[in-house]
């Protein structure tokens, strides 16, 4: 497919991500700003105050952008899932740039300038505003240009908080290895950037002493009326969102339901069936699918969501931090009981499939070393490198108890990267062995062989949902939807769902419908 046949396929979609990256950014700036330029000239007064207010700026500039939305999730009023979370991320990165700019502009003016404002008896407040401001701008300008494309940047990483914006489409494209996903949400974000720092760059000019000089009046007007085109093009588009987002407010909360999934594709096509059945039988629905981590489990908790899909293993060693066994039922019961009992939060009956892990390695390395299952794997495995998900580093389940169980060693420390560049690096030759999903489509699309767990180390992994007690009984259609995708989903299903989205470049929302009229659910 070329990228002009995706935009034509998909251009409604980039259109609405492209209005939430812009309303993210636009509010976020603007919040900077109305703190950052009275903090800037407080400084400027008050010297002692200077040097710890920058040291906290540039302490939050520092923060990796993952970490800050981690720890701001948590946190009453400001945190939780969505825009709330990526906008206060926002604020804070955009604050340094602005504050130390307007320092630097004031205490730039020259001393004989202020001098002579004072001989002339003018106040603290007449010199700040008619000298002092306007002598400041060119550089304060410089600071909000800053501020800007740096918001535009790390927005990109607000879908991972269900923020929604141009790095939905990024994220996507990493997973499916789409370079017209990829480009769908680079593309924009760049030009956005392009354009916001031409338009700042502009008004920069406009405002500079030397500009005011040697500029000619058709100039200056062209550079404010490019600016103020800009300005009110971000305005309309911040006035359509939040009409869209009032929109959506005004339906009924007690018929809506929100909708998650994890950031990866089998997840996302489990949260759109349950919300497309729900659409079905009436119910508004909000989804906020491709969230990273525990997000979703967090935002179940925090009652920003209603309703995920999950998996009883992960459940059962990484939220409930058992050591992990082998029986489904037993694994299965137990998670049932204690979601009820500790968090208030119901399970439904699995789907019918078993989503473990899937260690693999190439088709082709299979065959020629005759590997059918991991023990095979442990001599060649001493000159192979290994390639792992964050996820299975760091779980009770995962990479420490896994080379334990089976002596693994391999020829140096495996590499920890994002899970779907994993089956692109093993494809490619960059690594010899991956922890994948045994569900996983590009399995099949990438010949790779999935060596069978002989030691039966890996607990189960059934797919269920996990839903909100409250939910349940305030939309009578989710316990009927949960129940009607009780075991209608099986491996070999789930496995050609994944490829059709992975391998075939299909949209979710069009195979899922394919999957619900072929069922008859």
């Amino acid at each position: 497919m070329t990228f002009w046949h995706f935009l034509q396929q998909n251009g409604a979609e980039l259109l609405t991500l492209l209005r939430q990256h812009v309303w993210l950014v636009f509010v976020s700036t603007l919040i900077a700003v109305a703190i950052g330029l009275p903090t800037g000239i407080l400084l400027t007064r008050k010297k002692s105050l200077r040097g710890p207010i920058l040291i906290i700026a540039n302490v939050m500039q520092t923060i990796p952008s993952l970490a800050l939305f981690g720890f701001l999730i948590p946190l009453p009023f400001i945190g939780g899932i969505g825009a709330r979370t990526a906008i206060v991320a926002l604020v804070l990165y955009s604050l340094l740039p602005i504050i130390r700019n307007t320092v630097t502009g004031i205490l730039g003016v020259d001393a004989n300038v202020r001098e002579a404002a004072v001989a002339m008896g003018m106040t603290g407040r007449q010199i700040l505003w008619q000298v002092e401001l306007p002598l400041a701008m060119p550089v304060i300008i410089t600071g909000v240009r800053v501020a800007l494309v740096i918001a535009i940047g790390v927005a990109t990483i607000a879908a991972a908080v269900g923020a929604g914006g141009l790095g939905v489409f990024i994220f996507r494209g990493i997973r499916q290895f789409d370079n017209n996903l990829l480009l769908a949400g680079a593309l924009p974000a760049a030009l956005l950037a392009l354009t916001a720092d031409f338009g700042l760059g502009l008004l920069e000019r406009h405002f500079s002493v030397e500009r005011k000089r040697t500029a000619t009046s058709a100039r200056r007007k062209f550079a404010v009326a490019t600016t103020v085109a800009v300005v009110a093009a971000l305005v309309v588009v911040v006035f359509v969102a939040s009409r869209d987002s009032r929109t959506a407010r005004s339906a009924s909360a007690s018929a809506r339901v929100v909708v998650a999934s994890k950031d990866f594709t089998e997840s996302a096509i489990l949260g759109e069936i349950v919300a497309q059945l729900l659409e079905a039988r009436g119910v508004a629905v909000e989804r906020k699918f491709e969230l990273g981590g525990n997000l979703p489990h967090d935002g179940l908790l925090a009652g920003n969501i209603d309703v995920y899909p999950e998996y009883t293993g992960t459940s059962f060693t990484a939220i409930l931090k058992h050591a992990p066994i082998t029986d489904p039922r037993a694994v299965y019961e137990q998670v049932k009981r204690e979601y009820a009992a500790k968090f208030n939060l119901a399970v439904s009956e699995p789907l019918g499939f078993d989503n473990t892990f899937a260690i693999l390695v190439r088709g082709a390395e299979a065959r020629r070393l005759k590997l059918k299952t991991i023990s095979d794997a442990v001599v060649p495995a001493r000159n192979w490198r290994a390639g792992f998900g964050q996820d299975f580093m760091s779980r009770a389940d995962g990479y420490p108890g896994f080379v334990k169980a089976y002596g693994l060693k391999f020829a140096e420390q495996p590499r920890e990267m994002d899970l779907s560049l994993t089956y692109i690096a093993l494809s490619s030759g960059q690594v010899d062995l991956i922890a994948g999903n045994s569900t996983e489509g590009r399995i099949a699309a990438l010949d790779l062989f999935q060596l069978a767990d002989d030691r039966h180390y890996f607990p189960p992994y059934e797919a269920v949902y996990l839903a909100r007690t409250e939910a349940l009984a305030r939309v009578p259609a989710l316990p009927e939807v949960l129940g009607k995708v009780a075991g209608a989903i099986s491996t070999d299903e789930m496995r050609q769902l994944n490829y059709e989205v992975d391998a075939n470049k299909r949209g979710q929302a069009e195979v899922v419908r394919e999957w619900i009229k072929r069922k008859g659910i």
